[in-house]
């Protein structure tokens, strides 16, 4: 196992009511944050920040991705709630940007596309509010989904590819590089004023030549928006982490993104799709 440079450090707050007070509203409501599940190491700052990033459909993923902390096994059936209480914590918390993404939920017809719907319709009714979903790539259901998503549709659209297409068997079981970027591709295509964004992480066995592939065929199907960060292994009985990216590496890969044409790109070592989410929105709006 190699050692976690001394680069990566994660800040915590002196005071940590803050956060009590946000995983205590979680807890009432019922509501999931892929902060907790997936052992998010920006954490306690964006709790700290009266931020989070909502997870819908239950905490338990039909896939099993070996660098995902999230609970995998049989989901539970749809909570046709969630969308409601979802909205009336966003409103209590005074959010003025939400993230919202989901489990993979290879079970449903839908590919769990209607709850994202349905929610993005509730928080709607919430004035003065951007919305970002971060979705799965609603395996075989891509066309259902992006019809029903269209129906009511974020202000930002986002799929993570997560890395490079060599690694796919050993990293994301399950899903497909080609048809993660024929779903962006396809929103782009049909939306073209929403922007798109997608996120990889660094670290995972790819060399830094794979990643500018990476990048170019994501700036090729549409994505205007890119976020790079390290990978840290969740547990022992996650996949090892293969290499550590220095700041020197990041700033390299940050510059061949803005040459490829990027409009916006966010890199480092604990920079995660959702973090900073809002900031990431108003720059790419600039």
């Amino acid at each position: 196992m190699l050692n976690k440079p001394n680069w990566i450090k994660i800040k915590f707050p002196s005071d940590s009511s803050q956060i009590k007070n946000i995983k205590k509203i979680l807890n009432k409501y019922s509501l999931n944050t892929v902060c907790q599940e997936a052992q998010c190491p920006n954490l306690t700052e964006c709790f700290n920040n009266k931020t989070a990033t909502f997870m819908i459909l239950g905490s338990i993923c039909t896939r099993k991705c070996p660098f995902c902390a999230v609970n995998k096994g049989r989901p539970l059936n749809i909570d046709k709630d969630e969308p409601r209480r979802l909205a009336r914590v966003i409103s209590y918390m005074n959010l003025k940007y939400v993230v919202i993404t989901s489990v993979n939920r290879d079970d449903l017809k839908d590919g769990g596309s209607i709850q994202f719907l349905k929610c993005i319709r509730k928080i709607r009714q919430i004035k003065n509010i951007k919305i970002e979903i971060l979705v799965p790539d609603f395996r075989r259901k891509m066309n259902i989904a992006l019809e029903i998503i269209g129906k009511s549709l974020p202000d930002v659209f986002n799929h993570n590819l997560e890395n490079v297409p060599r690694l796919y068997n050993r990293i994301r079981p399950g899903a497909n590089y080609l048809n993660s970027l024929k779903l962006l591709y396809n929103f782009n295509k049909k939306f073209p004023e929403i922007p798109t964004k997608s996120g990889l992480m660094v670290g995972l066995g790819e060399t830094n030549k794979e990643i500018f592939q990476v990048m170019q065929d994501l700036y090729d199907n549409g994505v205007s928006m890119l976020t790079i960060g390290q990978y840290l292994q969740p547990s022992k009985n996650h996949f090892p982490v293969q290499r550590y990216v220095n700041f020197l590496e990041f700033d390299q890969i940050k510059r061949k993104a803005f040459s490829i044409g990027f409009k916006y790109v966010f890199c480092g070592p604990l920079v995660r799709s959702s973090y900073h989410a809002k900031n990431q929105y108003i720059k790419n709006s600039l």
